[in-house]
């Protein structure tokens, strides 16, 4: 089969990296890619906001699936556009696709099922929502309702802080229209974690469990961003566990949305807070996570390309995965300043040691300048290293860590802490 992939992260590279790897798949694109991509499929030049133009080349090459990576062209409806066109698609419809694009319709399907969450109040007044952040205790968070590229969710320590952040989403319009509603909510004490599943809408296969570090520094402090490492398995999920998140968040969330006359195909991503309680569903996301999916994906032994397809055709019945025993972790490494400003264009030396040292490396924010790569983004690589423990895979991922630099390079030096102590207990 034909392939066209569309994305540009380290999470479309992981995919390219192992649908290629695929016997059934003879010709991989991907859209607008990265230094990465080009290595593992033809990168193409389209403009994915302009669906017909998708659809031509899909037409021209012969595409057989098209892959969505990110959640912005979900979004605004790819996948219903390329299905009308007789294109078999893996990536929810417009429709489904709020179950990220709109926090605060996610929300509202939860209460209507009973799925578990936390206690929340939606406001599109800052006056209003400054009044109620008074009255409430600290931490709390703050959300935009739409998609803000990972940014949108601000988890405030102070009543300030709080007020501060609801007057830049509401009044500062600092997310644009994705602030222009937010979500206000109680703080959850716990681990996280993130369980994603693939879905033709009926049939659910969960694929390995992960955890992502989103906090720019060590000690999970400072701002939020994209994530910063990730590692899978996740050790605070045993399967009793992960029995009742299927039965009490994921299940209920799919026959929800079919309830509702919505047929949810594609990745649905449920990230979790493991409370005194029990598991509360943080957000939904509508594809694979970035940069879960670089930790997931070399587990993997079972042919991705033909369980997308599976998915895509509406009957992934009987699907099993198999998985490698070993762990892996993936470590992040972003420009100086991310996910503030950051400098563009700085050549990255060590990829092939790296390699060498039996890392598989993701690119991210990059793209190929003659004979050099450069950084052409924030989060720039994803190291991914593998063990017969967490601690032997954070030590092979550290090894190839050191052997790459770029100027202003940052990344955390404690991904997988939490694991190591859980395991260590």
């Amino acid at each position: 089969m034909n392939v066209l992939v569309i994305g540009s992260g380290g999470r479309e590279h992981a995919l390219c990296w192992k649908i290629k790897q695929s016997p059934k798949v003879k010709d991989l694109y991907c859209t607008p890619g990265n230094g990465g991509t080009s290595i593992d499929a033809k990168n193409v030049d389209l403009n994915v906001e302009e669906h017909q133009q998708v659809i031509d080349f899909c037409r021209k090459k012969k595409i057989d699936l098209v892959v969505v990576g990110p959640e912005a062209p979900l979004a605004v409806g790819i996948s219903d556009d390329l299905e009308k066109a007789g294109i078999f698609v893996f990536g929810p419809t417009y429709a489904a696709a709020r179950m990220e694009s709109s926090k605060i319709f996610a929300k509202e399907l939860m209460g209507r099922y009973n799925i578990p969450t936390a206690s929340f109040r939606i406001f599109d007044n800052f006056e209003k929502a400054e009044e109620y952040i008074r009255s409430q205790g600290t931490p709390i968070v703050v959300k935009a309702y739409g998609l803000a590229a990972g940014k949108g969710v601000i988890i405030a320590e102070t009543q300030e802080e709080a007020v501060k952040s609801a007057k830049d989403m509401l009044v500062d319009k600092v997310f644009g229209s994705a602030g222009s509603k937010i979500i206000v909510e109680e703080y959850l004490t716990g681990e996280e974690a993130s369980i994603i599943v693939m879905t033709d809408g009926e049939n659910i296969t969960p694929l390995a469990t992960s955890q992502d570090h989103k906090r720019a520094f060590d000690g999970d402090t400072g701002p939020n961003t994209g994530g910063m490492g990730a590692y899978s398995p996740a050790p605070v999920i045993n399967d009793e566990l992960l029995d009742q998140i299927m039965q009490t968040v994921i299940c209920p969330t799919v026959e929800g949305l079919r309830n509702e006359g919505i047929l949810y195909k594609g990745v649905l991503y449920a990230g979790l807070m493991m409370t005194d309680k029990g598991p509360r569903v943080l957000e939904y996301n509508v594809r694979f996570g970035d940069p879960e999916t670089q930790a997931i994906l070399p587990r993997m032994r079972s042919d991705l390309a033909e369980l997308l397809m599976a998915a895509a055709k509406g009957d992934i019945s009987g699907k099993v995965i198999d998985w490698d025993t070993r762990e892996a972790v993936c470590v992040v490494l972003a420009s100086g300043g991310y996910p503030g400003s950051y400098e563009k264009g700085k050549v990255i030396t060590g990829l092939e040691e790296a390699l060498d040292a039996g890392a598989i490396i993701f690119h991210a924010g990059t793209r190929v300048d003659g004979k050099k790569v450069v950084t052409s983004g924030g989060r720039v690589l994803g190291a991914v290293g593998m063990g017969s423990d967490i601690k032997e895979a954070v030590d092979n991922t550290y090894m190839a860590v050191d052997k790459i630099n770029f100027d202003g390079i940052h990344y955390r030096k404690d991904i997988g802490y939490r694991a190591i102590a859980r395991v260590g207990t």
